[in-house]
């Protein structure tokens, strides 16, 4: 009985010291059942989202300067995570449930620019490979919050350069959410673009 218990004291031990320890990192990770849910100031702006980079990565389109003249909006590889609980919950429903949160980290190609397409060579081939980080996009579901915009969602920029912005405001309707609602697949959201949401 002793040997239990003292077993279940050093479980314990060991369990507090890990969460204080993810604390003292600044790791912010959520529980496989718990979500991570949008921050926002006083003001209402939403607070750039801590440890996107441990959420689920659905994919990275590219539409560089080389093919395009220099006219595309966004030059830049989008790295694109979602939280990952709300992940799991469109998986189950093939929903995405308000208070997801799709990050989209910006980089742009690498340079310098060998190829008139805005390619270069490298070991591996001539292609296009990842550069300088960009700033970010960040659009979060929310149908109550972001409906006087005509939208359930609301799209927020943390700067098109580094360091990003430690907040956003929420970006008018004729920036973002026009776009996504007259071209995305569901939702206002490109998962035709992303195999993992489509």
């Amino acid at each position: 009985m002793k040997k239990v218990m003292l077993a279940v004291a050093i479980l314990a031990v060991g369990a507090s010291a890990t969460a204080v320890l993810a604390q003292r990192q600044g790791t912010n990770t959520v529980s496989a059942k718990g979500r991570y849910l949008p921050e926002y100031t006083k003001e209402g702006d939403l607070i750039l989202p801590k440890n996107w980079r441990s959420w689920v990565y659905v994919g990275s389109p590219l539409t560089p300067d080389g093919l395009n003249d220099s006219k595309e909006g966004f030059p830049e590889y989008h790295n694109v995570y979602i939280e990952p609980g709300s992940y799991e919950i469109y998986k189950k429903t093939g929903e995405f449930p308000d208070g997801t949160i799709l990050f989209k980290e910006l980089q742009r190609v690498r340079k310098p620019q060998q190829f008139p397409d805005g390619s270069r060579s490298e070991p591996s081939g001539r292609g296009y490979f990842p550069g300088e980080y960009n700033g970010a996009d960040v659009t979060v579901k929310d149908s109550k919050r972001y409906a006087p915009t005509g939208s359930s969602w609301g799209y927020y920029n943390f700067n098109h350069h580094e360091p990003k912005a430690p907040t956003a405001k929420v970006r008018p309707k004729t920036e973002c959410a026009f776009c996504h609602q007259a071209s995305a697949k569901k939702d206002e959201v490109w998962t035709q673009f992303y195999r993992l949401l489509d």
